[in-house]
Order: C-alpha cells, then sequence, then structure tokens
C-alpha cells in the first residue's frame, strides 16, 4: 500500500471516531470505542471467505457433542483465531431495531475464539454496548466500519462499482494500527499514554543502540526479543524489524520471537490484538498479562534483546500483596536477592520505584551460553544513577552490574522528551559479552544538548531525536576512547565505586582529656560517615591518615565496618560551569551606559 492510501485509511478510522461518537464521548475515550472496533472489522473481513466452511464445521462439532472447539474451527478458518457465529459483521448493517441489533452484536462477539474474548474482555469493550445502543450509534459504526469502498480485509476486494479495492496485508494493517494508536496516545490522551508509550524516535535510538553494534556478528539463526513492560508492543515491533533490516543487510536470514509483559488491561488487549492483526498468531501467545515484579510470566527463560522502558516513580506495595502481603525484606525471589561473593544480597529499591526491579529482572534473564549474550537497553530516570546508600538495594545493583562488567554505556537524554514528564532520562546499556576494549570500562554519553524542537508540544515532549542526532549518538558510541570528550567519557570499573566507611572521635572537654560517664568509662565517640572512592591512592587507611587525622588527630575507624557503594554522576564529569564575563566586558557595558544616561540626571534635577 502506498503512502497515500495508507494516510486515506488512517484518516477514515478517525473519520469514524468524529462522526459517530462526538457529543456522546470525550474526545479521550474515542479509543475505547475506536481500537476494539479496528480489531473486529479486521478479523472480520479476514474470516468471510471460509466462514461458511467454519459453520458447517461447527455443526458437526455440535452433533458430535465437542464442546472445545477453538482449534478445529481456527484450522479450517485457516487463522489463529475464528468466530463460529451466525453472522458477519455487514449481516448486522440491516437491523433496525435497536434491541436487536444489540443482541445480535453481542451474539457475534460471543463466537469468536477464546484468544479474541480475552482480547475483548480486556479492551472492556462489552461494557460499552449498552451505551452505543442506547445512544442509536452501534449500527452506524458497524456500518461506517464495514463500508464497501474500504478494504480492511487480506485480500483485494471489487465493489459495487466495479472498482477493485488492494488487499491490505498482515504487516500494512498492523502499521496502521500501530499509527492509530499512536495518534490517539499524541493528540488525545497524552497524560495516560506516558505511563505506557515510549516516543517513537526513542524507540528507534533504543533499538539501534541494541542492534547496530553487534550488526557484523547477527548470524542464520533465532533470536528471542523480550520486553518485561511491553506496554502496546511498539518497542517489540520496532525491534523485529530493526533487526530483520541489519539481517538483510548482512545477507543473514533470522527468526524473530517476541515476548512481552504487561498489566494494563487495556495495553495488553493492543499488544496481543497487533500481533494478531499482522498475522502473528503463534507471537500473541507470548504476550502475558500480570505484573513482571510479582508474577514472571517468562520464568527461568532466557532472552537475547531485553528491551523496556519501565515505570518509574510509582509505588509497587500492589506486587508485596501479590507475593502474599509480605514485607519488602521477605522477599525471596531468586532475581532481585542473588547469591552474590557467598552471600544474599539485595537488590531490591525503595516501595515508591520499581524500574531497578526491572533490570534485575532482565539481568536475570541474560543469556551465558551464547557468542552474543544478551543485550539489555533500559530506560531510567536520574535516580537509578545515585539513590540508595552504601548496602542498599540499588547501589547493591549498580555493584552487581558494574563487578561483573555487565554496564557498557549510559546514554544521557534531553529533557522533555516524553509525553507525561519533563525529567531528564538515561538509556543503560548492558551486555554479558563485551568486545575486547570495552572490558572493564564503562562509557558514558552526554546527549543532552542533542535535540531538534517540535513545531507543535505534544503534552511535555518538545523535542525529538532524529535520524541524524541517532547517527552522531551510534559514533559517540562506536568511537568509544577516542570520541569528543565534551559529550563522550569512558571510565574504570573502579571509577563508580567508594567505601563508606564509619570514623569515630573521642570526645574530649577543655583539658583534652576524653569525656567520661558516672562509671569513669569513656563517652560514647562522635561518629561520621566519609565516602572513600575506590581510586583514592593508598585506600581507606591513606584517605584516613591525609584527610580526616590532620583535623581530627584521635579520629580511628574500626576493620570491617566499611561498606561498598556504587553510583554515577554525569554532572560530576561533563559539568560546565558558566563562563565569567572578563573585567574588560563588564567595564565597557559600564563605559556604555554612562554615555547613554549623559546628562539625564542634570535634567532631572533640574526639572
Amino acid at each position: 500500500m502506498d503512502k497515500t492510501n495508507f494516510g486515506q485509511l488512517v484518516s477514515f478510522i478517525f473519520g469514524i471516531a468524529n462522526d459517530c461518537l462526538v457529543d456522546v464521548y470525550d474526545v479521550g475515550d474515542y479509543r475505547k470505542i475506536i481500537l476494539p472496533m479496528i480489531v473486529l472489522r479486521r478479523f472480520d473481513a479476514v474470516l468471510e471467505p471460509t466462514k461458511q466452511a467454519v459453520l458447517f464445521m461447527k455443526k458437526q462439532l455440535d452433533a458430535a457433542g465437542i464442546t472445545d472447539q477453538d482449534e478445529a474451527l481456527c484450522s479450517i478458518a485457516g487463522e489463529a483465531f475464528c468466530n463460529s457465529s451466525p453472522y458477519v459483521l455487514s449481516d448486522l448493517k440491516s437491523r433496525t431495531n435497536q434491541q436487536q441489533l444489540k443482541a445480535d452484536f453481542i451474539l457475534y462477539l460471543d463466537g469468536f475464539s477464546q484468544n479474541v474474548q480475552d482480547i475483548i474482555k480486556k479492551f472492556e469493550f462489552r461494557n460499552q454496548i449498552d451505551k452505543l445502543s442506547e445512544h442509536d450509534i452501534l449500527g452506524l459504526l458497524i456500518s461506517k466500519f464495514t463500508d464497501p469502498y474500504v478494504n480492511l480485509s487480506s485480500r483485494p476486494v471489487t465493489n459495487a462499482a466495479g472498482v477493485t479495492l488492494p488487499a491490505l496485508d498482515n504487516h500494512t494493517m498492523g502499521t496502521v494500527f500501530e499509527e492509530v494508536i499512536r495518534k490517539f496516545n499524541e493528540e488525545t490522551n497524552i497524560t495516560d499514554a506516558g505511563r505506557h508509550f515510549t516516543p517513537r524516535d526513542i524507540v528507534e535510538l533504543i533499538t539501534d543502540l541494541a542492534f547496530v553494534p553487534v550488526k557484523d556478528q547477527i548470524q542464520d539463526t533465532t533470536y528471542r526479543i523480550y520486553d518485561g513492560a511491553c506496554g502496546t508492543g511498539g518497542m517489540l515491533t520496532v525491534a523485529e524489524q530493526r533487526i530483520r533490516e541489519i539481517a538483510k543487510e548482512y545477507g543473514k536470514k533470522v527468526s524473530i520471537h517476541l515476548y512481552g509483559q504487561e498489566n494494563a488491561d487495556e495495553t495488553y488487549a493492543i499488544a496481543k490484538s497487533d500481533m494478531l492483526v499482522k498475522g502473528e498468531g503463534s507471537q500473541s501467545n507470548n504476550i502475558y498479562f500480570g505484573s513482571t515484579i510479582s508474577n514472571d510470566g517468562f520464568a527461568g527463560e532466557t532472552f537475547d534483546f531485553c528491551l523496556s522502558n519501565p515505570p518509574f516513580g510509582t509505588p509497587w506495595k500492589t506486587d508485596l500483596k501479590a507475593w502474599g502481603d509480605i514485607k519488602k525484606e521477605d522477599i525471596a525471589d531468586s532475581r532481585f536477592v542473588v547469591s552474590y561473593k557467598g552471600q544474599n544480597f539485595s537488590l531490591i529499591p525503595d516501595i515508591g520505584d520499581p524500574q531497578m526491579l526491572f533490570l534485575a529482572n532482565n539481568i536475570s534473564k541474560m543469556k551465558r551460553d551464547t557468542k552474543l549474550g544478551t543485550r539489555i537497553v533500559e530506560v531510567h530516570n536520574g535516580s537509578s544513577l545515585f539513590t540508595g546508600k552504601a548496602g542498599q538495594g540499588p547501589s547493591n545493583l549498580r555493584q552487581y552490574i558494574i563487578e561483573q562488567d555487565l554496564l557498557e554505556c549510559i546514554v544521557a537524554l534531553p529533557e522533555k522528551m516524553f509525553y507525561n514528564t519533563g525529567i531528564g532520562t538515561y538509556l543503560w546499556v548492558l551486555t554479558n559479552k563485551k568486545g575486547d576494549r570495552r572490558k572493564g570500562k564503562v562509557q558514558l554519553i552526554d546527549a543532552t544538548s542533542f535535540k531538534k524542537p517540535l513545531r507543535k508540544n505534544l503534552g511535555e515532549k518538545n523535542c525529538e531525536v532524529t535520524e541524524e542526532i541517532r547517527r552522531q549518538i551510534l559514533e559517540l558510541y562506536t568511537a568509544f576512547d577516542e570520541a569528543d570528550p565534551k559529550y563522550s567519557k569512558v571510565f574504570a570499573n573502579s571509577e563508580f565505586g567508594y567505601w563508606e566507611v564509619p570514623v569515630y572521635t573521642l570526645q574530649l572537654d577543655d583539658n583534652g582529656q576524653p569525656i567520661v560517664d558516672k562509671k569513669g568509662k569513656p563517652v560514647k565517640p562522635n561518629t561520621d560517615k566519609e565516602q572513600i572512592p575506590f581510586s583514592y591512592e593508598g585506600g581507606i587507611e591513606a584517605f584516613i591518615e591525609n584527610e580526616v587525622k590532620p583535623y581530627a588527630p584521635l579520629a580511628y575507624i574500626k576493620p570491617g565496618t566499611e561498606k561498598v557503594g556504587y553510583e554515577l554522576s554525569f554532572t560530576k564529569y561533563f559539568y560546565q560551569p558558566v563562563q565569567l564575563r572578563t573585567l574588560e566586558e563588564i567595564t565597557a557595558d559600564i563605559r556604555a551606559i554612562e554615555v547613554e544616561t549623559d546628562g539625564l540626571l542634570d535634567e532631572i534635577i533640574g526639572g
């Protein structure tokens, strides 16, 4: 389908919303009707040619007393879904009685196979039927979606005017569906969309960072791509497209399997619908409903690529309840409490922010026995860089990642890149199969100034990462330690580690003797904590001698009380202070003002 027809089809669908739903639904609720109707009409159109054969098979199965019919009927339909009701959608256009139309439409919905029933349920579409019927909209909607001059089927159709309408293949149908979702997210429901909808420009940058660095290592094989916070499934779709482009460029034949998990009803329904709409029936079964944190849909499985934009800044108390209403300290999930250095090592962050749990989840799903291993690209806000004290979950996770040499690169993005937040975000790139020159090192890329303003803001989003900007970021990544130091810096892993050490100082009175209690024992010493970088020459002891004892000669430490911490700071490495004006520039400005105001005071006094 060419771009003109594609645009016309998208406009046609939006036209239905404006024609049928205005004054009955808020604009932000149009999606509740239009998205499930697109799915139903696509399925309906695809199934039309085999409808009679399916009904004949159903009659035989009913006669034989067979109740579990989906597999047999889908086989006859030649699709991963089927509909065994007596109707196709166009049959319902003739209904003039609203109650009869409503009853027949419900019967039509009931005829779909279980996988489609799951989608209808998660869309909560049945809840809308009474309202559509009461406002006399249901028949109009069906009539619009079955317009004979618009083809939503997978085969060419000749309309009443003798014009043959081209087939809408699965890929193009999927693209149309995704474009409608994108427009709804951007134009009608920005605030809600930001929870699950990652802007396409960011998705493309994520997939570039995942695949381009290893493009010459892609082989004729099967690759598994996973998103544990998949939302509408857009990142999985773009990822599949990107890796196929690279495979084709290098003459490789790849098989791609997509896996995702989502715990919001509507977005889950959209993701699963998108797979079915694109003809990927088996792939739709790889979209799992539920919380990735407390109900891992892919426990024990591993993947080649893990790409995610997890929620951040939202409490995950419901997961504790799902685990049995336990306390955070009682979590025993091996994704989040790992065996490291001979002890149980907690990677669990504060209850108010789950993003680092998603990162730990992805790490648990890394492949260890393949040449490529696993690459992870995940969106985070700034708190993942530094939140948590030494020994606490977030710091432990950074330690676990960096000490195992998993952290390859972090890219700082401009502010206002997402729809419902203006804060700065970061892309974490992890791999367990680093190239030789990257081993033991971490690259930080400051791309906060790499942006193009949008002509019109989309919620909080006022800028984008263009294809040219993506290329610039990839060039910095590829150049590694030879990149422009203004935007890219490379450090040894140890640069980000430190010891948190309690320093004790005896309390003295005016004569310089220790203060004692009533029993003659020295009172409890004052305690301060020092943060000592791993990079400090001579380590803890040297730091105490050089930095503490000159000011507190009686200070001392207790061996074994130190804790290890890790944090990263882009500000520390990339901050550029505002250049102060020179004395000559300031003097010149003063003299210019004096000239401009010359005689003004005389005029005022004289007046």
